[in-house]
């Protein structure tokens, strides 16, 4: 913008050249003026306004083109000139418009030929900036057009219009300011005499603005991106109506009976929804458990709720399967419903949807000696990956990536990645980027190999391979995140020789997984990170304890499974407490009202299959105490879910065909 704009307030009490030896003095005061203030009507509920509040911010609603207009004489009190630079600040809710419609979000309009002076206008891919031009051939209208931001989200966004002369800038909630020099300049002799502002219309009801505004002002002489910014904040405000301030959105006196009130709190029921910026400030209700919850942030606040504890476990469905099951996944597809896929030893695997209170089969799928599945998505794609151990009838050893088909509502196949004995996927995303690890177990008789990471490429629409990393008879990956830092963890389980290995922690440090640190495991078949308060832990399941050169005894299969706690002024996971479990294969958290819970799969001591698995409830300095024990057979993996009707853990045996859905009974 010119040095002018910042200097205009030094020039007033200068003489004006050629203009005798008058003072020089705007058609308006320099300061912001509050074109929403000026047009809030004194009756509003009479003349089509509406307050609502929105994520904790009061806007005004219209339902009449009409209802806020106002004269323009009444703010150009000097003259009937519009400053030839300034800037107007708006900030709004846009609703979603449909393709090729249009909604103005202010106008100054002509009283006698119904003429356009002045507006902006939006659309779903454009924002509009149009002004009166006019010379001694006749008087067109000019239209300065930005890419539209992203304004159709459900939340609220500030704008800033800046015009001098021939150049326009247009910034978002404080972003980087999209600049246009116009053929076209502003002109420095608009006439607005006899003309009105409109908000929110062009006069009439086509264009009508039915999202909500909360400030509109123009500022004359000066742009106003520097009162507001660098803060990031859509809510950050020069000037707004009495009627619209206020954190609690309760009107003085009996304004209520002016202006109507509404909120657009919502109270959503059913299964736990997700709690995102969207959500933010709406109720959930868990009709099951009898609790009312605020989604604040990203986490969901009890507001109403009797004090859940979790008192036993029943079994609640017995799930048949093909054959004895390595792996469970347990996801849902919106408008679809809740599955649970299966990695099963034989030839078919299959997927089961949560139907009238139980899992019912849905689609089987072939699969060797399957040990996993992972379910993730990218965008709104849904996929499904698998883990197979064995080759195909062709020996050829692979894993495949099936994808969600909307119209068949089924999985099909996507892509094939050469694996070597695979026996689990993680799914991860970095920096906007997504990845795929696989855990090889070993090719052949070698078990030390490297395990691949492979990275998405949105113009292939495949997974490439990034990154290869050196394991010892992989069996599982689990990433995390701590702040800004993402870490990958494998499990490895054997090197050929025994199963006292390292298994090793990486960072993600320009642009690969790097190692950070190493923990000494035996037969190490998974890692469980959970976070409790401030405090983030990591636990190991420990399977076996085995050395070629040592005679095998019954009793190393019982040991003791590990959890570490992360010290953050050391930057490394130290043990917090270990755990004599008998051939863990898997560890799950999860949580109940106000306590934790880990849940290990115990599945041979030695003996027998026949083994109870332990249910640890947390008491902070004692850490995990054991609670429940669980008879399971074979135990390998466990998975928690939550439906309407209450709490469920399953879990799945490798040495039956079946597998167990037990209901988690609190009082």
């Amino acid at each position: 913008m010119s040095i002018l704009l910042t200097l205009c307030a030094v020039l007033l009490p200068l003489v004006t050249p050629g203009r005798g030896g008058r003072r020089w003095e705007p058609c308006t005061d320099l300061r912001p003026l509050d074109i929403l203030a000026e047009a809030v009507p004194p009756n509003g509920a009479e003349s089509g306004i509406r307050v609502t509040r929105v994520q904790g911010a009061l806007g005004l609603q219209l339902s009449s083109p009409q209802a806020m207009s106002f004269p323009a004489s009444r703010i150009f009190v000097r003259c009937n000139l519009f400053p030839e630079e300034f800037s107007i600040i708006v900030t709004l809710k846009a609703p979603s418009l449909p393709p090729k419609k249009n909604e103005y979000l202010f106008t100054v309009v002509a009283e006698g030929p119904d003429a356009l002076l002045l507006g902006l206008r939006y659309s779903p891919t454009r924002l509009h900036f149009l002004f009166l031009s006019q010379d001694a051939a006749g008087a067109w209208q000019t239209r300065v057009s930005f890419r539209s931001p992203a304004l159709m989200d459900s939340q609220w966004h500030t704008l800033v219009l800046a015009v001098s002369e021939d150049s326009f800038s247009l910034t978002t909630d404080c972003g980087v300011p999209v600049d246009i020099t116009a053929d076209v300049p502003f002109p420095a002799t608009l006439s607005v005499q006899g003309a009105r502002f409109f908000i929110g219309s062009r006069r009439r009801a086509k264009g009508l603005f039915t999202g909500l505004v909360r400030q509109l002002v123009l500022l004359p002489g000066s742009d106003a991106t520097p009162r507001l910014c660098p803060c990031r904040n859509a809510e950050l405000v020069l000037s707004i109506p009495p009627i619209l301030q206020g954190l609690t959105g309760k009107p003085e006196d009996n304004e209520v009976l002016k202006y109507p009130y509404e909120t657009d709190m919502k109270v959503t029921l059913g299964s736990r929804p997700p709690c995102t910026k969207v959500e933010d400030a709406q109720f959930w209700f868990d009709a099951g458990q009898k609790g009312l919850y605020l989604c604040v942030g990203s986490e969901w606040v009890s507001v109403l709720a009797a004090k859940e504890r979790l008192d036993y476990v029943e079994e609640h469905q017995r799930l048949f399967t093909h054959s004895e099951t390595l792996g469970i996944e347990v996801f849902a597809i919106p408008e679809a419903g809740l599955f649970i896929a299966t990695a099963n030893r034989k030839a078919t695997s299959a997927i089961y949807k949560w139907t009238d209170g139980a899992f019912a089969s849905y689609q089987s799928i072939r699969t060797h000696q399957a040990q996993s599945w992972r379910h993730f998505t990218i965008g709104k794609k849904i996929f499904l990956a698998v883990a197979n151990f064995d080759p195909n009838e062709k020996g050829q050893e692979f894993s495949v990536i099936y994808k969600w088909s909307p119209r068949k509502l089924r999985f099909t196949p996507y892509q094939r990645v050469a694996t070597h004995s695979a026996r689990d996927w993680e799914a991860f995303e970095v920096a906007g980027e997504h990845f795929l690890a696989v855990a090889n177990h070993r090719e052949g008789d070698n078990h030390n190999i490297d395990s691949v990471i492979y990275k998405w490429n949105p113009r292939t629409r495949l997974f490439e391979a990034n990154q290869t990393i050196a394991t010892s008879g992989a069996y599982d990956w689990e990433f995390f995140t701590v702040g800004p830092y993402s870490f990958l963890v494998v499990a490895n389980a054997f090197n050929g020789t025994s199963t006292k290995v390292h298994s090793h922690l990486y960072v993600w440090l320009v642009g690969s997984f790097q190692l950070f640190q190493s923990f000494l495991t035996f037969g190490a078949a998974d890692w469980e990170v959970f976070h409790i308060g401030d405090r983030i832990f990591l636990a190991v399941a420990n399977s076996h304890s085995y050395d070629v050169e040592a005679q095998v005894q019954n009793d190393s299969y019982v040991i003791n499974s590990v959890i570490y706690e992360l010290n953050v002024t050391a930057q490394t996971f130290v043990k917090f407490q270990e755990i004599p479990t008998c051939s863990a294969l898997d560890w799950e958290f999860f949580s109940v009202g106000e306590d934790y819970f880990l849940v290990v799969a115990n599945s041979f001591d030695g003996n027998t299959f026949s083994v109870n698995s332990i249910i640890y409830r947390w008491q902070g300095y004692e850490g995990f105490v054991a609670v429940h024990s669980l008879p399971t057979f074979g135990c390998r993996d466990w998975e928690t879910f939550r439906t309407t009707a209450g709490s469920y853990l399953v879990y799945s045996s490798g040495k039956e065909p079946l597998s167990r859905v037990l209901k988690l009974r609190t009082g």
